[in-house]
């Protein structure tokens, strides 16, 4: 879960009232209670502060039902460690929870949060691949927020100097990154190679991009050990190993791969579109000189992760039903429109990505549709956090030891594995 932003204010929205959204009243729920009540709505760190004034659309309209902020770590390991103290906890200190779309499978298999009504949130209007994150064993149990997928940032200046088109296959950027970037004198391609989440990501891609994927069945099955997975992390693990992805990007998360880019060091970055902000800022040495165009993948376009979050209810909350309508709300045509403008994130409803305007305004939108509509989920699994642990520690240890990709899945796999055996 990131929360980078440009800074905003908000307006007052006409808040959206649903009700019955919730499948079934909530244990912490009151007898008597309707459910309706003040609520809290735990989220990672809002560093441009601009949930505050979208929440305070819904303090004017609900008087009864005001919810209060609480901003937990920025990093999304660490918030993801308060989350589950407070959840394990049963105290019912949070209503809602804004989740990275991960931990969807997390929570719903601990029975952290509560399975929502379908028919309470207009999903026909979101687009179909977000959907998916916020579902566990064919139930809804969460709504998308805001959705993500990574995009390939390239030098259009020195790519049209050059005579050539950005890649749209990994041997085309292979060849660029080898070639092109030494001559003047940068980086070829970086993406986030920290081992931390972002590495589980950029893994996860590689591994899609060439066909394959990590598991199965809701966790059960792991499926990492293909010719598809040898592929897909061999193309990483060959890129640090030939030195068109420098050693420097192995110590890169989100912001430090942007300012890499940003400051003229890289010909190729993979990010999230929450970095053309800055790219495209007064203080980039790169403005006006940049493109964004979907990943590339091991034979044609490659597919994104889905980033984002997802909004939950917890299942201890003392007021689901205003937990519902406050998710209903915060997806919304109008706050989501906002959610764009002013939080600088992806929205989650199709129909602004087609709106003039807002194109206009943001030119990658076209770009980050298609790459969203042809993105998949992390892999999901009940016991996510260590499956990410897993992945992003293979995965850094065959880049800088330059292990094979054969090693790595094998070792992958064998790890896997012993997750899948504690399912329940």
């Amino acid at each position: 879960m990131r929360w980078v932003r440009a800074a905003g204010r908000g307006l007052l929205v006409t808040a959206v009232v649903m009700s019955g959204c919730i499948a079934s009243a909530a244990p912490g729920d009151v007898a008597g209670d309707d459910g309706r009540g003040p609520i809290t709505l735990a989220t990672a760190g809002d560093l441009t502060h601009y949930l505050g004034p979208l929440l305070e659309g819904w303090n004017g309209t609900h008087p009864d039902e005001k919810v209060s902020l609480v901003e937990l770590p920025d990093s999304a390991d660490e918030t993801h460690a308060q989350m589950l103290t407070e959840l394990r906890s049963d105290r019912g200190r949070f209503d809602v929870l804004n989740i990275d779309v991960p931990w969807t499978s997390e929570f719903a298999a601990a029975g952290w949060i509560s399975p929502l009504d379908r028919d309470g949130f207009p999903l026909e209007g979101f687009l179909p691949p977000v959907v998916g994150t916020a579902t566990y064993d064919n139930k809804l149990y969460a709504v998308p927020y805001v959705t993500n997928a990574g995009m390939l940032f390239y030098r259009k200046d020195i790519l049209a100097r050059e005579g050539e088109q950005p890649p749209r296959t990994w041997p085309e950027l292979e060849r660029q990154a080898r070639t092109i970037a030494p001559e003047y004198g940068i980086g070829g391609y970086a993406g986030q190679f920290l081992p931390y989440e972002g590495l589980t990501v950029n893994a996860s891609e590689a591994v899609y991009s060439a066909g394959g994927s990590i598991l199965g069945d809701e966790g059960e099955r792991v499926t990492v050990d293909s010719s598809a997975a040898r592929a897909g992390l061999g193309f990483l693990i060959r890129g640090a190993r030939d030195g068109w992805i420098p050693r420097e990007a192995l110590t890169y998360k989100e912001e430090e791969s942007r300012e890499a880019f940003q400051d003229g060091r890289l010909l190729f970055l993979r990010n999230w579109p929450y970095a053309y902000a800055g790219v495209s800022g007064k203080n980039s040495e790169v403005a006006g000189k940049f493109g964004i165009v979907p990943l590339p993948g091991a034979d044609g376009p490659g597919t994104s992760v889905l980033g984002g979050s997802n909004l939950a209810v917890d299942a201890d909350s003392r007021h689901p039903q205003s937990a519902a309508d406050l998710i209903a709300y915060l997806t919304s045509e109008p706050v989501q429109r906002k959610v764009l403008t002013e939080g600088a994130q992806p929205p989650v409803l199709t129909a602004l990505y087609r709106d003039a305007e807002l194109v206009r305004q943001y030119p990658y939108l076209p770009a980050l549709r298609t790459s969203v509509l042809a993105a998949a989920p992390r892999p999901k699994s009940p016991h996510y956090d260590q499956v990410s642990l897993v992945v992003q520690a293979v995965l850094h240890d065959a880049m800088t030891q330059h292990q094979s990709p054969s090693a790595t899945v094998r070792r992958m796999a064998r790890e896997l594995a012993a997750i899948a055996r504690r399912r329940g």
